[in-house]
């Protein structure tokens, strides 16, 4: 179900040395992502494992990260038509667009995305990875 987890962080070398620590012996490595023009981040992925990946992230925004500012959870589709679908049927119940559904080929070969905010403003990313199928 899951594609990826994000969470904030305002001290991205702190946050690492926790999260390794905490994450190796759960069989999570950090791997090094190719930077995709956002801010600055680290990514862990269980051993000889694409998904789910585990992300922290210096807010997007720039602004102070906290609970929930930087924090996305990520739905992984099994197809654009429901990335399309889950975004269409979250506006109609009271989400808030974030990012239309469409190609974005910066995070990888085959990657379709969308974003939203829930009605609690939480953001959600609901991706379909055409390139690990």
């Amino acid at each position: 179900m899951f594609s990826h987890i994000t969470l904030g962080t305002n001290n991205i070398e702190r946050a690492t040395k926790f999260y390794d620590a905490v994450l190796a012996p759960l069989g999570f490595g950090q791997r090094i992502v190719k930077p995709d023009g956002g801010p600055v981040s680290r990514c862990w992925i269980a051993s000889n494992q694409p998904l789910p990946r585990f992300y922290i992230y210096e807010p997007f925004d720039k602004a102070e990260a906290s609970a929930g500012n930087g924090t996305m959870v990520a739905f992984e589709a099994i197809s654009n038509t429901a990335v399309d679908n889950a975004h269409k049927a979250g506006l109609s119940t009271g989400g808030v667009d974030a990012g239309v559904p469409g190609p974005r080929p910066h995070y990888g070969d085959g990657y379709y995305g969308a974003y939203l905010h829930d009605p609690d403003g939480n953001k959600i990313h609901v991706v379909h990875r055409g390139d690990l199928r």
